[in-house]
Protein backbone atom coordinates (compact mmCIF):
# COMPACT_ATOMS: atom_id res chain seq x y z
CA UNK A 1 0.00 0.00 0.00
CA UNK A 2 1.39 3.24 -0.94
CA UNK A 3 2.42 5.92 1.80
CA UNK A 4 -0.99 7.73 3.36
CA UNK A 5 -0.45 11.10 2.63
CA UNK A 6 -2.97 14.33 2.61
CA UNK A 7 -3.03 17.98 1.25
CA UNK A 8 -3.12 21.04 3.58
CA UNK A 9 -6.54 22.85 3.03
CA UNK A 10 -5.38 26.74 1.96
CA UNK A 11 -5.68 29.34 4.70
CA UNK A 12 -8.37 30.90 3.38
CA UNK A 13 -10.42 27.60 2.81
CA UNK A 14 -10.59 27.86 -0.81
CA UNK A 15 -8.80 24.58 -1.79
CA UNK A 16 -6.17 22.53 -0.64
CA UNK A 17 -2.07 23.28 -1.46
CA UNK A 18 -0.97 20.58 -3.66
CA UNK A 19 1.75 18.47 -2.81
CA UNK A 20 5.53 18.94 -4.48
CA UNK A 21 4.83 16.66 -7.39
CA UNK A 22 1.53 18.67 -7.91
CA UNK A 23 -1.11 16.09 -6.86
CA UNK A 24 -3.68 17.24 -4.87
CA UNK A 25 -4.79 13.89 -3.95
CA UNK A 26 -2.93 10.62 -3.36
CA UNK A 27 -4.37 6.79 -3.39
CA UNK A 28 -4.11 5.11 0.03
CA UNK A 29 -6.57 2.22 -0.78
CA UNK A 30 -5.28 -1.17 0.05
CA UNK A 31 -5.45 -3.88 -2.68
CA UNK A 32 -8.22 -6.13 -2.37
CA UNK A 33 -10.12 -3.37 -0.66
CA UNK A 34 -13.73 -3.34 -0.23
CA UNK A 35 -15.43 -1.81 2.84
CA UNK A 36 -15.36 -0.84 6.20
CA UNK A 37 -11.99 0.47 7.12
CA UNK A 38 -11.51 0.99 10.60
CA UNK A 39 -8.13 2.52 12.49
CA UNK A 40 -6.92 1.69 16.10
CA UNK A 41 -3.80 2.08 17.97
CA UNK A 42 -1.84 0.21 20.33
CA UNK A 43 1.64 0.09 21.69
CA UNK A 44 2.46 3.31 19.21
CA UNK A 45 1.31 1.47 16.04
CA UNK A 46 -1.69 1.92 14.09
CA UNK A 47 -3.68 -0.76 12.62
CA UNK A 48 -5.44 0.02 9.50
CA UNK A 49 -8.08 -2.64 9.25
CA UNK A 50 -10.95 -3.43 6.23
CA UNK A 51 -13.22 -6.05 4.47
CA UNK A 52 -11.98 -7.59 1.45
CA UNK A 53 -14.22 -10.04 -1.11
CA UNK A 54 -17.40 -10.22 -2.27
CA UNK A 55 -19.80 -9.69 0.75
CA UNK A 56 -22.10 -12.60 -0.11
CA UNK A 57 -19.66 -15.01 -1.81
CA UNK A 58 -16.72 -17.43 0.40
CA UNK A 59 -14.11 -14.74 0.26
CA UNK A 60 -15.48 -12.36 2.30
CA UNK A 61 -12.77 -11.35 5.30
CA UNK A 62 -11.14 -9.04 7.02
CA UNK A 63 -7.39 -7.78 6.87
CA UNK A 64 -5.04 -5.46 8.06
CA UNK A 65 -2.05 -3.82 7.83
CA UNK A 66 -0.03 -2.18 10.33
CA UNK A 67 1.87 1.33 10.70
CA UNK A 68 4.09 3.58 12.82
CA UNK A 69 1.82 6.83 11.77
CA UNK A 70 -1.89 7.38 11.03
CA UNK A 71 -0.28 8.75 7.78
CA UNK A 72 1.76 5.69 7.04
CA UNK A 73 3.06 3.97 5.16
CA UNK A 74 0.96 1.03 6.12
CA UNK A 75 2.18 -2.62 5.02
CA UNK A 76 -0.10 -5.12 4.52
CA UNK A 77 0.42 -7.80 7.41
CA UNK A 78 -2.97 -10.88 6.00
CA UNK A 79 -6.30 -11.78 6.82
CA UNK A 80 -7.89 -12.14 10.18
CA UNK A 81 -11.03 -12.63 10.09
CA UNK A 82 -12.45 -15.46 7.66
CA UNK A 83 -15.40 -17.88 7.38
CA UNK A 84 -15.37 -21.00 9.37
CA UNK A 85 -17.79 -23.78 6.85
CA UNK A 86 -18.28 -25.49 9.95
CA UNK A 87 -19.99 -22.16 11.90
CA UNK A 88 -20.95 -19.41 9.28
CA UNK A 89 -19.88 -17.94 5.96
CA UNK A 90 -19.51 -14.34 4.99
CA UNK A 91 -17.54 -12.96 7.96
CA UNK A 92 -16.38 -9.77 7.92
CA UNK A 93 -17.42 -6.31 7.83
CA UNK A 94 -16.05 -5.52 11.42
CA UNK A 95 -15.10 -3.11 14.28
CA UNK A 96 -13.11 -3.68 17.04
CA UNK A 97 -13.76 -2.61 21.01
CA UNK A 98 -10.79 -2.33 23.64
CA UNK A 99 -11.88 -2.50 27.21
CA UNK A 100 -10.97 0.71 28.55
CA UNK A 101 -7.80 0.47 30.38
CA UNK A 102 -6.71 -3.18 29.67
CA UNK A 103 -4.58 -4.73 26.76
CA UNK A 104 -8.14 -7.35 25.70
CA UNK A 105 -9.69 -6.05 22.25
CA UNK A 106 -12.64 -7.57 20.95
CA UNK A 107 -13.39 -7.80 16.97
CA UNK A 108 -17.74 -7.39 16.00
CA UNK A 109 -18.71 -8.42 12.51
CA UNK A 110 -21.35 -9.76 10.81
CA UNK A 111 -21.73 -13.18 9.21
CA UNK A 112 -24.34 -15.40 7.45
CA UNK A 113 -25.74 -18.72 9.19
CA UNK A 114 -25.08 -21.58 7.56
CA UNK A 115 -28.49 -22.38 7.54
CA UNK A 116 -29.11 -19.40 5.68
CA UNK A 117 -28.75 -18.84 1.86
CA UNK A 118 -29.85 -15.82 1.11
CA UNK A 119 -26.56 -13.38 0.62
CA UNK A 120 -28.83 -10.61 2.75
CA UNK A 121 -29.11 -12.51 5.89
CA UNK A 122 -26.63 -11.42 8.39
CA UNK A 123 -26.30 -12.04 12.09
CA UNK A 124 -23.72 -9.72 14.38
CA UNK A 125 -21.07 -11.67 16.00
CA UNK A 126 -18.40 -11.00 18.70
CA UNK A 127 -14.78 -12.77 19.43
CA UNK A 128 -12.10 -12.17 20.94
CA UNK A 129 -8.92 -11.08 19.16
CA UNK A 130 -5.74 -11.35 19.82
CA UNK A 131 -1.99 -10.59 19.29
CA UNK A 132 0.83 -12.05 19.53
CA UNK A 133 4.47 -11.38 21.07
CA UNK A 134 5.06 -9.24 17.87
CA UNK A 135 2.24 -7.03 17.74
CA UNK A 136 0.26 -8.79 15.44
CA UNK A 137 -2.80 -9.61 14.74
CA UNK A 138 -3.74 -13.90 15.73
CA UNK A 139 -6.25 -15.75 13.09
CA UNK A 140 -9.66 -14.66 14.94
CA UNK A 141 -11.59 -18.10 15.71
CA UNK A 142 -15.37 -17.56 15.08
CA UNK A 143 -17.03 -19.03 17.27
CA UNK A 144 -20.83 -20.28 18.28
CA UNK A 145 -20.44 -19.37 21.50
CA UNK A 146 -19.20 -15.83 21.55
CA UNK A 147 -18.26 -14.61 24.47
CA UNK A 148 -18.87 -14.01 28.14
CA UNK A 149 -21.08 -10.68 28.84
CA UNK A 150 -18.83 -8.32 31.10
CA UNK A 151 -19.85 -4.73 32.82
CA UNK A 152 -17.99 -1.94 31.56
CA UNK A 153 -17.26 0.84 33.90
Amino acid sequence: METLQRSQVKKDFTGFEPFADGTIFKEVTPEKYVEGPFMFIRNGKYYFMWSEGGWTGPDYSVAYAIADSPMGPFKRVDKILQQNPAIATGAGHHSILQIPGKDEYYIIYHRRPLTEKDGNSRVVCIDKMEFDAQGFIKTVQITNEGVAPRRIK
